[in-house]
């Protein structure tokens, strides 16, 4: 089923305490749509600036399933920048520079050729462009969002309103209890769940994430990945590898029944602990559809339980 995304797509320099990557492609949308693009085609809606150039254009081409027909060039302004630098601990990290560039004007619209989508995701990206996108698809079947805790600060009203639209919200911890004032993070997404969303997912980062759902409750750890070089993106690419998942796993009727989302964060989980092992997209770049279900094995025993109680 047509999946579709919007956010931002950007150009990165990241430093970390195992080297730097200067002016890489980065982006929410990027990094979900090439997670994405293991399980089924995904559209980007996107904007960037004349400075992005054809390397840039050459790693989407690394991925066959990403379709960048809705990424428009603006000439005559800059593609958005970001700068950060992870500490020894790599929970902590530091943004060195934010450059909006063209994310300070009006938003990219959807092609025409995109209106079968019925699979939506609204990156990580104003509230107010989110649900203009969202408003776009009347027809589709599942709508989720992520966020972060600008928009949380400086335009709640408009997350508010969005949040009575969608499906399922996607953001971290931090910025649950920031939205609702509660610092379990299972209260916070029940709080989230009266304004509107069926789930919430609740990231917590190398501690995995928290599944609240009007059906209950359920926790999934992190893949315990050995070799941590640039966090960068992992979020969203775990929300790209759960959104695609329950895109192909549900082709022909949506599903986003308990049992359904945990699956799919499942697979999420799993692509996110690749992505970590190299800078901006060079790991999912190389990476085989044979590692990603032997991973994904190797996860799955981790977590399974077999043996009954015994009290």
């Amino acid at each position: 089923m047509p999946l579709i995304v919007t956010g931002t797509v950007g150009i990165d320099t990241v430093h970390s305490p195992h080297g730097s990557a200067e002016e890489v492609l980065g982006g929410s949308c990027t990094y979900f749509a090439a997670a994405a693009s293991f399980f089924t085609p995904v559209r980007v809606v996107a904007v960037v600036g004349d400075d992005f150039h054809d390397d840039y254009h050459a790693v989407f081409k690394k991925f066959p399933n990403v379709d960048v027909d809705g990424l428009e060039i603006r000439q005559g302004s800059k593609t958005f920048r970001w700068g950060g630098k992870y500490l020894e601990d790599m929970n902590q990290r530091e943004t060195l520079f934010t450059e909006l560039g063209v994310l300070e004007e009006h938003p990219p619209k959807p092609p025409a050729s995109y209106g079968d989508s019925r699979y939506v995701f609204l990156a990580n990206s104003h509230p107010a462009i989110q649900r203009e996108l969202l408003e776009s698809f009347p027809d589709r079947v599942i709508g989720v969002a992520d966020t972060m805790n600008l928009w949380i600060d400086i335009a709640r009203e408009e997350l508010l309103s969005l949040l009575a639209e969608v499906d399922g919200l996607v953001l971290n911890d931090e910025e649950a209890h920031m939205l609702t004032g509660k610092r379990n993070p299972i209260t916070a997404g029940r709080e989230i769940l009266r304004l509107g969303p069926t789930f919430v997912v609740v990231k917590k980062g190398e501690h995995g994430a928290i599944l609240v759902h009007k059906e209950g409750v359920a926790v999934l750890p992190a893949f315990p990945t050995e070799t941590v070089v640039d966090p960068t993106g992992a979020g969203d690419t775990f929300a790209g590898g759960m959104m695609g998942y329950l895109a192909a796993a549900h082709s022909k009727d949506a599903d986003i029944h308990m049992g359904s989302i945990q699956q799919a964060m499942a697979h999420g989980t799993v692509i996110a602990s690749f992505n970590v092992e190299k800078f901006s997209l060079d790991r999912l770049a190389d990476l085989t559809k044979a590692e990603v279900a032997k991973r994904y094995n190797e996860f799955a025993e981790m977590v399974s339980v077999r043996e009954p109680v015994i009290i």
